[in-house]
């Protein structure tokens, strides 16, 4: 898991940069349910729902282990990551 305040924000964006991926293709192919996909496209949709889905859970976790290691509040420690995050230059 991350060790450092900075990773969790590299963990933070990648999610954040799956979860753009996932409202990308929702948009290009329309809604999951309602509407006909190729294979492929349900392929391309599910693989990148996948990845968004793994790495947002791996960072909700690293960030309960660092919040524990440190004493610290885990929903500050998340608000923290989050912001720096999606709005560099503001510090954690």
């Amino acid at each position: 898991m991350a060790g450092t305040f900075d990773e969790l924000v590299a963990m933070q964006r990648a999610a954040d940069r799956a979860r753009s991926e996932v409202e990308e293709l929702r948009d290009r192919y329309g809604p999951p349910t309602g509407t006909l996909w190729t294979e492929l496209q349900t392929h391309t949709y599910e693989t990148a729902w996948h990845t968004w889905r793994d790495l947002a859970r791996a960072v909700q976790r690293a960030i309960t282990e660092y919040a524990r290691d440190q004493g610290a509040a885990r929903s500050q420690v998340e608000a923290d990551v989050k912001g720096v995050a999606r709005h560099p230059g503001v510090e954690g």
